[in-house]
Parts: C-alpha cells; structure tokens; sequence
C-alpha cells in the first residue's frame, strides 16, 4: 500500500507544474501517411527530452512496399523558455525497413535510389545526428514546431532481385549514409 501510495503521489508531483509535457504529431510524416508520435518531457528550465515514435506497414499496387518502423530520441536545449523559440537537439536514431518497387530514379548523398524499383531491401539501421529547430506558439496550449537535423546512419540490409519474388542476391551488406536525417513539421500540444 505505501508503495502504491508513493507512485500515485510521484505521479501527481510530476504533473502539477505548467509545460513539462508536450504531445506531438509530425505533419510530413502525416502526408505520406506514416503513422507517428511524439511525447516531450521538461528535465531543467532550458532542457526536454523528446521521443518521436514513427511506422508504416503499408504495401501499394504491383507489391510496391515502404514498410518501416523507427525511434528518434532527442535531447534538446532552449535558448529562452522550453517549448518555445529556438532550440539545439541532439538525437540517436534506429529501426527496420523493408522497402522495394518505388521508381525514384535518382541518387541521394551517396545512396542508389534507383534500384529500389527492380529490388528489395530489407535491414536495420541506426545512428545519431544534431539538429536545430524553432518552436511558434499558436494558442494557450498550441505550438507549430520546425526542425532540419544532419547526422549519420549505419544500416545492415539483404538485397532481393525483385520486389514479388523471394530469392536473395546479397545478404548482409551495409551502407553508411551522412546526411539529413531529421525534418519535422510538428503540431504540439502542450500541458
């Protein structure tokens, strides 16, 4: 009983104060209908933790496939006040994908967009990065969150000859990407 009683008065103390928790949805990953989430923690006047939570199980027409699932937690220095104004973040990133069938035809920093259409890739990845943003408050409890980070990720990946079919070209390749790695438009509401 006590120790319950501890938790429950623990709880109460943690929400009593103004803006020591932030809800958040990603707008860009909202357009492409990535299923994400976010949940922001006040620890000190000018610092938060923030982890965003991000998946898409989604397969299109002809077996095209952007499947992925990945976590992005954050720690983040105010300049002014938290969860408002300008902010310095430092963030780890890891998850799995499974991806192949997508005609994008073009080379990004390094990585081989182009043979995703005729292939299958499918592998873990992980990383850490920097990143900058800007918080606008829009109403009493309301915010519009801006952040572009730069990082590195490492990712470990067997290469399919098709998108359909179940034979393996490559197992265990790995590729080291430097680039954007964190761009978010984020509705936030704030206790």
């Amino acid at each position: 009983m006590k120790r319950l009683l501890f938790i429950l008065l623990s709880c109460m103390a943690l929400s009593v104060s103004a803006q020591d928790v932030a809800v958040k949805t990603n707008l860009l990953y909202d357009a492409t209908l990535n299923i994400n989430g976010g949940v922001e923690f006040g620890v000190t006047p000018k610092w938060t933790v923030d982890v965003s939570a991000n998946y898409n199980n989604w397969t299109f027409s002809e077996g095209k496939r952007w499947k992925n699932w990945f976590l992005q937690p954050e720690a983040r220095y105010w300049f002014c006040d938290r969860f408002a104004g300008h902010f310095l973040g430092v963030h780890l990133h890891g998850g799995k994908y499974n991806v192949g069938g997508i005609d994008a035809g073009f080379n990004f920093l390094g990585s081989d967009l182009s043979k995703l259409e005729d292939n299958r890739y499918q592998g873990w990845f992980a990383g850490a990065g920097v990143g900058y943003g800007y918080s606008f408050i829009l109403g009493m409890h309301w915010n519009l969150e801006l952040e572009i980070g730069l990082g590195y990720a490492y990712t470990r990946f067997d290469r399919f000859e098709c998108v359909g079919c179940g034979k393996e070209v490559e197992s265990g390749k790995s590729h080291h990407y430097v680039g954007p790695t964190k761009a978010a438009v984020n509705l936030i509401y704030v206790f």
